[in-house]
């Protein structure tokens, strides 16, 4: 047996998967994160680092190019994988396991009738590579500096928290520590096309009056822990943000039903008449509030209390009986909200008072931390403790005085809203931290407002 055929056979048994939620499709990411932790498959940062593309949920018009062009970025051996629901995810994963075991089709070497596997060969067997396309991506390590999340209009890229994180993870230096380029073809500087899709810099006052190079980078609208389809394009002067602009949501193509928020899916049934209790509304915010933990700790780079958080998560939604998750999450609590290094690192980021967030229109944990970054995933935690205590609250349900995850049905479009606010000034390294302690709901961004939960 051949390297190469040993290497794809231990790429199929153990293989990196580069997860893409959609818009609107909570329920299969969940479903997903749930699967490749059960199977203990590594997650992948970049298309670089990636064995399978796992796209879950269907994709909107809008990011059809940008998961095209993640895909075109994966080198071979690869498969995609595409979940529409969540019952989707197990068969869909195990068939990309299946093509990726497959050996690669040989092609005819140069000179004394040698073989050799073909850099760009597609097993996935959905013919998604154009024929005669090169491919331009390559698997290097970490996956650092690969230009890879993006499409040709929209590109995504992705800054850790850089700084050493002692103690957390192991051992694990640097907040993320991962980069991701923004990919795609872009036309500027009197229309020529620039190298490779990235973005050249121009020239700019910065805020003391000096002249010093501006790049333009995007982050999203598909990168690991984000929201999913939001796009925040920066203007950079070195690592600083200059400017941030949001585009406008990622909504269904016209013609199709809005998806239903996962999140405030018990406000939805009782605002339609059916009897919830307020105790399976706890329930679910609770689990909303540890997805947002998670998201956070894994950008702050620190995966052990990310797998952590949503392990409770899981467990929440599950219907795990209220007096087996007091003792877990005591402990998760005490661990993240007493972590001097996650203050230290996270302290003075995106600071929020609760005046500004009720002048913007934004209600729930947001709002009432009245602070930074560390305020708001300590309300967090004080929040999931007040949950978890009414987990049995037999009462009925009532929408218009018992809020959402996000507190009203316009806060995730509110805090979009702030976000070019609270990102201007802030360190690169700092803004993804910014949004995941605001961890806007994409469900709720993708459809319009409706009065489902209360606030």
């Amino acid at each position: 047996m051949d390297l190469t055929r040993l290497l794809v056979r231990a790429a199929a048994g153990r293989p990196r998967v580069l997860l893409l939620p959609m818009p609107g499709a909570t329920d299969v990411r969940l479903a997903a994160e749930r699967e490749l932790r059960l199977q203990d498959f590594p997650s992948a940062l970049t298309p670089a680092e990636a064995d399978v593309l796992l796209v879950a949920g269907p994709v909107p018009p809008a990011l059809s190019a940008a998961v095209d062009r993640l895909w075109r970025d994966t080198p071979a051996p690869r498969a995609r994988a595409d979940a529409h629901t969540p019952s989707d995810v197990t068969a869909a994963l195990s068939a990309a396991r299946t093509r990726l075991a497959a050996r690669p089709p040989r092609a005819a070497g140069r000179a004394g009738g040698d073989t050799v596997e073909p850099r760009d060969a597609d097993i996935s067997g959905e013919g998604h590579r154009e024929p005669g396309e090169r491919h331009e991506g390559g698997r290097e390590g970490n996956g650092h500096g690969h230009q890879g999340q993006g499409s040709g209009e929209q590109g995504g890229g992705q800054e850790g928290h850089s700084g050493r994180h002692e103690g957390h993870g192991g051992g694990r230096e640097g907040h993320g520590g991962r980069r991701e380029g923004h990919g795609g073809r872009r036309e500027g500087h009197g229309g020529m096309d620039l190298p490779a899709g990235l973005p050249m810099a121009e020239v700019g006052p910065d805020r003391d009056g000096l002249t010093l190079d501006r790049l333009h980078v995007p982050l999203g609208p598909l990168l690991a822990d984000w929201p999913a389809g939001l796009t925040v394009r920066l203007t950079l002067q070195g690592d600083v943000v200059q400017e941030a602009t949001v585009d406008g949501p990622v909504t269904p193509a016209p013609g199709t039903p809005p998806p239903a928020p996962f999140w405030t899916r018990p406000w939805q049934r009782a605002a339609a008449g059916e009897p919830v209790t307020a105790g399976e509304a706890a329930r679910r915010r609770a689990a909303a509030r540890l997805d947002s933990l998670g998201r956070l700790l894994a950008v702050a780079g620190w995966p052990a209390q990310a797998v952590a958080a949503r392990r409770l998560r899981d467990d929440l939604l599950d219907g795990l009986a209220e007096e087996e998750l007091p003792r877990r999450l005591g402990r998760f609590t005490r661990r993240v909200g007493r972590s001097r290094t996650l203050y230290w690192l996270t302290r003075g980021l995106g600071t929020l008072s609760a005046a500004d967030a009720g002048a913007a229109g934004v209600s729930g944990p947001a709002a009432r931390a009245d602070g930074d970054v560390p305020a708001r995933y300590r309300q967090w935690l004080a929040e999931v403790e007040r949950d978890l205590a009414r987990l049995g609250d037999p009462s009925p349900l009532e929408p218009g005085r018992e809020e959402g995850p996000r507190g009203g049905p316009e806060s995730s479009a509110a805090l979009v809203r702030l976000l070019p606010r609270l990102l201007d000034g802030a360190e690169l390294a700092a803004a993804r931290l910014i949004v995941a302690s605001l961890d806007p709901d994409p469900d709720e961004l993708a459809v319009p407002v409706r009065e489902v939960a209360g606030g």
